[in-house]
């Protein structure tokens, strides 16, 4: 449940209040920034909008992010895509998170830099779950690292057009 910008969060229809890590499921129109950052809470806001602004920045006119409902579960998401997926970007009570799918030759790059990485993130991709299309690395977005982390992920994943 979202509450319209500038209420306070209230009990949903069952009489909950949102948990901790709880989606934005209400699928009638798709959040804006303003219930984003109501649901993620301001700190993370401040993350999600500088790494969206970084995909601006480094990939300008590459991607068109498109908001993508999963059902009562999942809730909102905010894909960013080309042809293959970039990341998707996943607001949640209170924080948020990114998800990069990592196929085979993203795969064998993390593998060659492995000692580069924090140890926090090698060990999130080395118990991420390997799929048919790739492991899907789901990062929690709580820091300056964890932003520095995904950024460094997703350079490798898709480096960005040159410049000029």
């Amino acid at each position: 449940m979202i509450s319209p910008p500038g209420t306070r969060v209230t009990a949903d229809d069952r009489g909950t209040l949102p948990q901790i890590g709880d989606r934005i499921t209400d699928k009638s129109a798709p959040p804006d920034d303003s219930a984003v950052r109501e649901w993620i809470g301001p700190d993370a806001f401040e993350r999600w909008a500088e790494l969206r602004n970084w995909i601006d920045e480094f990939y300008p006119g590459v991607f068109a992010p498109d908001w993508l409902y999963g059902g009562k579960n999942r809730g909102w998401s905010l894909r960013y895509k080309k042809t293959k997926a970039f990341c998707t970007l996943v607001p949640q009570y209170r924080l948020f998170s990114a998800v990069v799918v990592m196929g085979g030759a993203e795969r064998a790059r993390f593998e060659e830099r492995r000692y580069i990485w924090r140890p926090h993130l090698a060990k999130l991709y080395d118990e991420a779950k390997t799929y048919a299309d790739g492991k899907w690395l789901t990062i929690a977005i709580s820091s300056e690292e964890d932003l520095h982390d995904v950024t460094e992920l997703l350079t490798m994943k898709r480096p960005p057009p040159s410049r000029g």
